[in-house]
C-alpha cells in the first residue's frame, strides 16, 4: 500500500493514522515525515508540537540519527514553536555537532558521507550539479564534509612537514658555514 500524497498535505488525523500504520506503507519516509512537520501549513502550532511528540516517540532512533543525516531538519524540528536568541542557536548547533561526533564513534563509522553531506548543495538555483551525489572529500562538496576540532588532518600535516623539512635542508649548508666561520 502506498501513501499516495505528499506528507505536508495531510491533516492531523491522517498523520496519526500514517504513523500508527507506517509498516503497511511501502513508500513511507521518516525523513519526509519530519520535514513535513516543519513545512506543513495545514496544521496549527499546537498540532505540530503534538505531532512532533508522537513522531519522535515512534521513531526515536531515526530521529537521533537525523542529526547526522540532515542536521538542518533536526534543528528545525527541535526548535519548533520556540524563539531562540543567537546564543541559543549557537549552543544548539554545538550540541548537534557534539552528538554527531558521538554517533560516529558509537557506530564505528569510518566515513562521514551521509545525507546532506553526500550531495552537492551550493544554494544556486541555476547550478546543474545541485543534488548530485558526490564522493567523500570531493572538490564538488560545497560546504564540505563534517569536520570536528579533534580531527587529525593527515594531508595538512604531511604538507607542513614537507615544507619544514625542505626549509631545514636549504638552511643546513648555511648553518654549517656559520659554524665553521665561528670556529
Amino acid at each position: 500500500m502506498k501513501v499516495g500524497k505528499q506528507f505536508n498535505t495531510l491533516t492531523y488525523g491522517e498523520y496519526l493514522h500514517l504513523i500508527e500504520n507506517h509498516k503497511k506503507f511501502t513508500d513511507f519516509n521518516t525523513l519526509g515525515l519530519f520535514r513535513s512537520i516543519v513545512e506543513t501549513t495545514k496544521l496549527n502550532l499546537d498540532e505540530k508540537l503534538e505531532l512532533r511528540k508522537v513522531a519522535v516517540a515512534a521513531f526515536a532512533k531515526t530521529f537521533d540519527f537525523l542529526q547526522l543525516k540532515d542536521p538542518v531538519t533536526y534543528f528545525e524540528v527541535n526548535i519548533l514553536g520556540e524563539t531562540l536568541t543567537v546564543a541559543d542557536k549557537n549552543q544548539a548547533w554545538d550540541d548537534i555537532k557534539r552528538n554527531q561526533q558521538l554517533i560516529l564513534e558509537n557506530k564505528r563509522l569510518s566515513h562521514r558521507n551521509f545525507g546532506t553531506y553526500s550531495k552537492h548543495i551550493c544554494g544556486y538555483d541555476t547550478c546543474n550539479l545541485n543534488g548530485m551525489m558526490i564522493r567523500q572529500d570531493s572538490h564538488l562538496a560545497y560546504g564540505g564534509t563534517i569536520h570536528f576540532n579533534s580531527d587529525n588532518h593527515r594531508t595538512w600535516s604531511k604538507q607542513k612537514n614537507a615544507e619544514r623539512q625542505k626549509q631545514e635542508r636549504k638552511a643546513k649548508p648555511q648553518l654549517i658555514k656559520l659554524q665553521l666561520e665561528n670556529e
